[in-house]
């Protein structure tokens, strides 16, 4: 690697690092959302949850799109092998697999006709936490198709389309409409974000920390009020939100908190896919074992199990006849594999 990748690479670290935090506000939402479903009732967690729910999913779709010009010009086949194939192929087998593990008690509860046909609406409907890769495929086929309209066009009609927020009930539709705009503004809006975030890089670190104390305080007095929840207001919470957490990740950078945030940044597929299956046995059991006392422990301990079991799972299978359970094999490519582009990974190859 030369001195100038190298520079490169240490210059968008931050990337990894946000999507390290991302992934982990997410496992940590499921966590709290599940003890709350099991106990009746919400955690000291929940607070905090909310709080994030501004710019937890943005971020996330935002990051996706950062680094689709790189792609965006290739050939149809080879654009869909990674960015359509590549995620489909993630959503069936571990669809399949999460299916699996709960049909038992669903054959119980409804039959097996119902179960079958559940897994089958799983196609048209996304299964669980397996949502978020499920719009990406389509966000990417839809970001190619609009690549001749000037992207301002389109970043205007994707906003309209979030401000719309239309609830016509079909997933698809609304939740495209719903976040279509944080996908696209990173694809859009790359070149401002990369140099936004070189810019901070020259912000003195305590500065940026007490620029993050207050954003956190205006955060939390929209969420509370109700305003950022708003279809329209919570636009300027969500990329005020997006710009904290650039912050955030350039200033942890180099830092111990910020190589555990990049790493599972950068295994986040593996998390994203996993972490329900460590996460809904050990929640179980010690909600079994307190009797649900102290719920905002056991979905902290949940979380940190669901995050540590599927590194530690895609660690194990590395290498291994069961390797793909987080790498796509060969036979399931379009085109041959290819050198990976010299960048930080900017999709969550998952959420």
């Amino acid at each position: 690697m030369t001195r100038s990748e190298k520079s490169s690479e240490a210059r968008l670290a931050w990337v990894d690092v946000a999507k390290g935090l991302c992934i982990i506000l997410v496992v940590m939402m499921h966590a709290t959302l599940g003890v709350e479903k099991a106990i009746g009732s919400e955690t000291s967690l929940h607070a905090f949850i909310d709080w994030a729910r501004p710019f937890r999913m943005p971020d996330f779709f935002l990051i996706s799109g950062l680094f689709l010009a790189a792609r965006i010009d290739r050939p149809w086949r080879s654009y869909l092998d990674t960015k359509v194939v590549h995620f489909a192929y993630f959503y069936v087998l571990w669809l399949t697999i999460q299916f699996a593990l709960k049909a038992p008690g669903m054959v119980q509860e409804s039959g097996a006709t119902a179960t079958l046909q559940d897994y089958l609406a799983s196609y048209l409907i996304p299964f669980g936490t397996l949502w978020f890769i499920y719009l990406l495929m389509v966000y990417f086929v839809v970001a190619k198709l609009l690549r001749p309209v000037p992207k301002w066009i389109v970043l205007a009609v994707a906003a309209l389309l979030h401000v719309a927020a239309p609830e016509s009930g079909v997933f698809i539709v609304d939740e495209f409409s719903n976040r279509f705009v944080f996908f696209y503004s990173g694809y859009a809006l790359a070149p401002f974000i990369l140099s936004f975030a070189d810019r901070l890089r020259a912000v003195p670190a305590a500065a940026m920390a007490l620029g993050l104390v207050v954003w956190a305080a205006f955060n939390a007095v929209g969420v509370t009020s109700g305003v950022a929840l708003v279809h329209g207001p919570d636009l300027v919470f969500s990329y005020i939100g997006i710009g904290a957490v650039i912050a955030f990740s350039v200033l942890v950078t180099q830092r111990t908190a910020g190589d555990v945030l990049a790493y599972c940044g950068r295994n986040s597929i593996a998390v994203y896919l996993a972490f329900t299956v460590f996460m809904g046995p050990v929640r179980i059991v010690l909600l079994k074992l307190t009797g649900g006392e102290a719920a905002a422990a056991i979905a902290l301990l949940s979380a940190l199990a669901g995050i540590v079991g599927a590194l530690a799972l895609q660690w194990a299978v590395k290498g291994t006849w069961a390797g793909f359970l987080f790498t796509r094999p060969d036979a399931f490519r379009l085109t041959p594999r290819r050198e990976p582009l010299r960048e930080p990974q900017a999709q969550p190859t998952a959420a």
